[in-house]
Order: C-alpha cells, then sequence, then structure tokens
C-alpha cells in the first residue's frame, strides 16, 4: 500500500452528460488510487443541481468549499454555505442544487463508491476555468 499523492493539476476534470449543471474534479478515484471510495470536487453552475438520486449502499458526504446552495433529502430542505458539512445515507433521495448566483464547489465523497468514478470518467472531459482554479487553490491550499 503506497501513500497517494497529488496535486491539483493532475486531476481530471468532466462533466458527464453535456446538457449537466455540475461537473466533477477527479481528486481521489478507485481505479487509479486502489481505495474503495470516491473523492472529487463537485461544481455547481448557478442554477445547477444534481438530478434526484439515491445510493443502495453508499454514504455520501458534502463539505461546501465555496458558494451557497441547498440540499433536498426525502422532503426536508437544508440551507448549504461555506463551512457546511452534509452527509446523507445510503438509500435517501436527494438532490443537491446551487442557489446563489456564484458557482458553488463542494468537496463530495462517496463511499464505497458505488461505480460513480466509473461514471464520472466515462463523461466529457473538460477543463476547469482560472475562476474554478482560483477558488480551487484558495480552499483547497495550492498555489495558482
Amino acid at each position: 500500500m503506497l501513500v497517494i499523492r497529488k496535486s491539483l493539476s493532475e486531476c481530471p476534470c468532466y462533466r458527464i452528460k453535456a446538457t449537466d449543471t455540475n461537473y466533477f474534479v477527479l481528486l481521489v478515484d478507485p481505479a487509479v488510487d486502489a481505495v474503495a471510495w470516491v473523492t472529487v470536487v463537485e461544481i455547481f453552475e448557478p442554477g445547477g443541481a444534481t438530478p434526484p438520486n439515491v445510493h443502495r449502499t453508499a454514504w455520501e458526504q458534502f463539505v461546501v468549499l465555496a458558494g451557497t446552495g441547498r440540499a433536498l433529502c426525502e422532503g426536508r430542505v437544508s440551507e448549504l454555505s461555506k463551512g457546511d458539512i452534509l452527509v446523507v445515507p445510503p438509500g435517501m433521495e436527494h438532490v443537491v442544487e446551487n442557489s446563489g448566483r456564484d458557482k458553488l464547489y463542494c468537496l463530495t465523497t462517496m463511499m464505497p463508491d458505488e461505480h460513480f468514478a466509473a461514471l464520472i470518467r466515462s463523461g466529457i472531459p473538460m477543463t476547469l476555468d482560472d475562476e474554478d482554479r482560483r477558488v480551487l487553490c484558495e480552499r483547497l491550499g495550492e498555489p495558482a
């Protein structure tokens, strides 16, 4: 077992479908890093949201790095802002959406992976824009 060490510039970025309003920076990938979970930075455009989804066995954790949003979990609404942590247990339908005027950035981990990383990797490769790089470098402590 080796220690995993990467820089943000080494991590690929994908949008799952062209019509999606969120995209992912794949930080920890089970196929590459031989782990049981996936960790991404999920970036939501203004007005963007995940589709309603549920994970059979996975726990999903969202840590808000920047922006504002809301989570809808089985009919309950939770407002989200920088520094908030949302943990969704297996079997709970949920949606996370950007309710602000700026992008919403979440550090998101799903454990176990449930093939989420493969779904992301099957998407459309992207390049982070200047705003994304600035926000992520500030929040993750890397030089811009």
